[in-house]
């Protein structure tokens, strides 16, 4: 337990070139907190109009969590999962010991796209299984009542939220939830007093309350609230679209390099060498032939674990 924090964290842009001929925002990792719970990874890519080409690559020890906002993404991996996904749906994929997967906009010229994409890392006793994928379709909504306009509307990602649990399969206590605000509206989101949090703003404008603290969250910004919180307050003139965050404080040290989540440098090392020998490990992703993102080389030095220093 950390106590309660009140840290703005901003966005960092990363490019990704060719394969998605777009950038992104990314807020996890942060050299400061690696992680919020399990969550180990969040990116937001779009809005843009974009033709997305992420060819197959390889993950192992996390879990992929696929949100999409505007557009059409199409998901294929290694255990011939072959799927479109939409808003209001989720792909979750679970990599443990390896898997491999493309994603590709619909279509054959740029289209208009925004997701969120995290990853989630897996505890030890769950990081070695075997690979899955699910895609839900009709996941758990929620009002949230308001103490001022309209109710809000919460939709339980993964994990549990205000007494709803999403069907998707998780393996540490955790939440993911996308709260909508209306104009006028001041609801009181419900948290675990023993989990850690994080509130994203995706659109529109919000603060949040904390006693006589009043704290406006910039667009795409993150505001970590640590734990020991039972419930925070937050408030909308214009109306928001918020991702709240969180769950049991993750003790485990974990090394992240490229798209892999391990615990020491050789395992690192070894995935990218079997990515690199095209071992079965990984399998193939069907329909792209030979294609494939290579990995990168591996830094001139000791990839170390990372913890928090807030």
């Amino acid at each position: 337990m950390h106590g309660p924090r009140s840290i703005l964290l901003e966005p960092r842009e990363v490019p990704l070139g060719g394969v998605r001929a777009m950038n992104v925002q990314r807020i996890l990792p942060n050299r400061e907190l690696p992680t919020i719970g399990a969550w180990c990874f969040f990116d937001r890519f779009g809005p843009d109009e974009v033709r997305m080409r992420v060819e197959p690559h390889p993950h192992i020890g996390l879990q992929t969590v696929t949100w999409p906002l505007v557009g059409e993404v199409r998901h294929r991996d290694t255990l011939d999962s072959d799927v479109v996904l939409r808003r209001g749906q989720l792909n979750l994929m679970t990599a443990g010991n390896g898997i491999a997967h493309s994603e590709y906009s619909v279509g054959d010229g740029p289209v208009p796209l925004d997701a969120l994409q995290f990853w989630v890392v897996l505890p030890e006793a769950s990081r070695h299984r075997a690979p899955g994928f699910e895609q839900h379709t009709d996941l758990p909504r929620i009002a949230l009542p308001s103490a001022e306009g309209p109710d809000a509307a919460a939709t339980v990602v993964l994990g549990d939220f205000a007494g709803v649990r999403s069907p998707a399969t998780v393996f540490t206590p955790i939440v993911g939830a996308e709260i909508e605000l209306a104009a006028g509206s001041r609801i009181r989101v419900p948290l675990d007093p023993a989990w850690e949090h994080g509130i994203v703003l995706v659109e529109g404008e919000v603060r949040v309350i904390d006693g006589d603290i009043e704290t406006v969250i910039p667009h795409g910004e993150l505001l970590f609230l640590g734990d020991s919180r039972d419930s925070i307050d937050v408030l909308t003139s214009e109306g928001a679209q918020l991702f709240l965050l969180g769950g049991e404080p993750f003790d485990e040290g974990i090394v992240m390099w490229w798209n892999f989540a391990g615990r020491t440098h050789e395992e690192i090392v070894q995935a990218r060498e079997d990515w690199e020998a095209d071992a079965a490990r990984f399998g193939t992703v069907p329909g792209h032939g030979d294609v494939r993102i290579p990995a990168p080389p591996i830094p001139p030095v000791r990839l170390k674990a990372r913890y928090r220093s807030i």
